[in-house]
């Protein structure tokens, strides 16, 4: 029996989770990149892990550039149809982003919402500009230990202050660490990348 590459693996479950016939998470995008629009800079974003593309819908209305990648070609797909629908245009494209190459210096904006792999992060603040913003918000390792619905694999969960400490080297616009609405344990994230 041939062995399945993890990166495979993670495809092929992200397609069977994506086949249906309504938005796994809906259309709306994260409540945190709704509630910040209006400080992010315009100009190009990339959508990191992008799924069905509700993020990437939302920010190219608001009038970014959008490129977004997911492993997930069911997810690219669906996202372009919801684009197409919207009458607006993104560049969505199939990349595993454990093997995906950043291009550098590239992005006003980098959006990852709800996708944690710590070896990203230094590809993801070369892929800033300066004066770029990274808009991040992802689970801790709290919403684990409560028990609430969805990753309990500690490998996909923050430790208390791990993203602030990740961006250390960035300056903080916006931090913090709350379980919201009892039903998740996040960390939130705008970090403007310094330098001329």
């Amino acid at each position: 029996m041939p062995t399945i590459r993890a990166g495979e693996q993670d495809r092929i479950t992200w397609n069977k989770k994506y086949e249906t016939e309504a938005c796994l998470l809906g259309k709306d995008p994260v409540d945190f990149l709704r509630e910040h629009i209006d400080i992010l800079p315009k100009g190009k974003v990339f959508d990191v892990a992008m799924g069905e593309g509700r993020n990437a819908l939302f920010l190219a209305k608001n009038g970014f550039e959008v490129d977004g990648c997911d492993i997930s070609e069911v997810a690219i797909k669906k996202a372009l149809e919801l684009a197409k629908e919207n009458n607006v245009r993104i560049n969505a494209f199939v990349a595993d982003l454990e093997t995906y190459t950043l291009p550098k210096d590239t992005y006003d904006v980098i959006a990852c919402f709800y996708y944690l792999q710590r070896s990203l992060i230094p590809r993801m603040k070369e892929a800033l500009k300066a004066g770029g913003v990274i808009i991040c918000e992802t689970y801790t390792v709290e919403h684990g230990d409560r028990g609430f619905e969805g990753p309990k694999n500690k490998a996909y969960l923050l430790n208390p202050n791990e993203l602030l400490n990740l961006f250390r080297d960035f300056k903080i616009i916006f931090y913090r660490e709350l379980v919201l609405n009892n039903k998740k344990a996040i960390a939130s994230l705008i970090a403007r990348k310094e330098g001329n």
